[in-house]
């Protein structure tokens, strides 16, 4: 069953957008940061409009993104990591950390901080998820665009 929402593609040549990139598992996530910087030039951000940071790993994320907003001037960021459950709690511990970092950065600041971690049970749903036609980052690409033309809005 499909149950993905339709992104409209958004003219985001104004906009300068970070990424957020965790090494870990970094043969996927190299994947999803190509796959959201394909949608970001369909959207028209140039090559020079982006900003990518790498991180250790997921958990580092938010501390990446909150740096970016501190030195850098951009309109969107993109947290970028992949968390495949293993035979310990470690999982569930970092994947609960991230959302509410992310979620906390979306709340407290004024940068839009955008959610591209996958959370996967298993290495097969990662590559699923993140190389190929089924690669998310596409759709993050698409919904920085939208979330950062929303932060430059005066709506």
């Amino acid at each position: 069953m499909k149950t993905d929402s339709a992104l409209p593609k958004k003219d985001g040549s104004s906009l300068k957008v970070g990424i957020v990139r965790a090494r870990w598992h970094d043969r996927y996530t190299n994947s999803l940061v190509r796959g959201c910087k394909k949608s970001l030039r369909a959207c028209g951000v140039k090559h020079k409009q982006i900003t990518v940071l790498d991180v250790p790993g997921a958990y580092e994320v938010v501390y990446g993104a909150r740096h970016l907003m501190e030195t850098t001037d951009v309109d969107v960021i993109i947290c970028i990591g992949v968390l495949i459950k293993g035979d310990t709690m470690h999982f569930e511990y970092i994947a609960d950390a991230v959302a509410h970092g992310i979620m906390e950065l979306n709340v407290d600041e004024k940068v839009p901080v955008i959610f591209g971690v996958l959370t996967c049970l298993t290495d097969e749903q990662a590559k699923i998820r993140s190389i190929g036609k089924h690669n998310h980052g596409l759709g993050w690409g698409l919904t920085a665009v939208e979330m950062g033309l929303l932060h430059k809005s005066n709506v």
